[in-house]
């Protein structure tokens, strides 16, 4: 198992939580996918790494940013 905390800007509500979680729970591999809306932490575990390139996408498919 692979875990990583990636962080997200531009999330103000639990509508954009859920557009999160369900973007990137979507990617291959992907077990779990916890936000904390307040700092904007995206902690994603997964079967295997995950290129960021790919999360990076799914963040943006949900109308956020990918910062860190």
């Amino acid at each position: 198992m692979f875990e990583k905390t990636y962080t997200v800007t531009g999330m103000t509500c639990q509508h954009c939580v859920a557009s999160v979680t369900e973007e990137v729970g979507e990617l291959d591999g992907v077990q779990s996918v916890n936000v904390d809306l307040d700092t904007g932490a995206v902690t994603v575990t997964s079967e295997a790494e995950l290129a960021e390139d790919n999360v990076r996408s799914a963040v943006e498919e949900a109308g956020y940013t990918l910062t860190a």
